[in-house]
């Protein structure tokens, strides 16, 4: 029996290696075709803006009525989500709620700005990471004047209570009623009582009171002080 030597073995092709090769070679020319795009870098996020909320005008002390809505923006232009943004007091006062939230699908959070009880110019700053901040203003409006809205002028028996109670209001600029002022009543003359001697102002920036008259007849007067706004004067005759 002979035995096979070397050069009798079938060799080996070396097509296959000669194809893979062919193909590693060709990568860069198929990812020049149409349909066979290089990998992006995502969008970051470019700039932060005010959708609504800004130059409110409100009560100082008070929520704005309209919440702040602010959106954060990719380098492209489409709104960024899950990005934080947070909000700060710089001016006035007050407080903001949430202090930080997680934009939306939308690229927006929401948030309520309570304004400080003392001043009238207030601001706020949104910031995102990585962006310019925006800054927010708000009026607040603060009492300087009362008026009687209801109950002045009434005549009664001495001793009785009249039988329109009296109203107060506590207004700012453009009457803007102020709620959460403290308004203090004084019999002046006459005697009688007023109930209750001392009330915060409503919604509407009212307080109101039951006066029943003292025993002397004729005119008998009361007073009604917020701060450092009035006194102002009510009257009423006893008969």
């Amino acid at each position: 029996m002979e035995r096979s030597t070397l050069t009798d073995r079938p060799m080996r092709s070396a097509r296959p290696f000669s194809l893979l090769a062919a193909l590693f070679a060709a990568i860069p020319t198929l990812l020049a075709f149409p349909g066979c795009t290089k990998p992006t870098e995502a969008p970051a996020a470019s700039r932060l803006t005010i959708v609504q909320g800004h130059l409110q005008m409100a009560p100082a002390g008070v929520v704005l009525p309209t919440a702040i809505v602010l959106r954060v923006l990719a380098t492209d232009g489409t709104p960024m989500p899950k990005i934080p943004i947070s909000f700060s007091v710089l001016a006035g006062g007050g407080s903001v709620d949430p202090a930080t939230a997680i934009s939306d699908a939308n690229g927006e959070v929401k948030a309520r700005w309570t304004l400080g009880p003392a001043s009238q110019v207030q601001t706020m700053v949104g910031s995102a990471p990585g962006v310019e901040p925006v800054t927010l203003s708000a009026l607040g409006v603060l009492p300087n004047d009362m008026i009687v809205a209801q109950g002045n002028n009434q005549t009664a028996k001495v001793g009785a209570a009249l039988t329109v109670p009296l109203v107060i209001r506590v207004i700012g600029g453009n009457n803007v009623p102020i709620p959460g002022q403290t308004v203090a009543m004084t019999i002046a003359s006459g005697g009688g009582s007023l109930s209750p001697q001392s009330a915060v102002t409503n919604a509407l920036g009212e307080v109101t009171v039951r006066w029943t008259l003292g025993p002397q007849l004729g005119l008998q007067t009361a007073t009604a002080t917020s701060g450092s706004v009035g006194p102002i004067t009510i009257t009423a005759v006893g008969n």
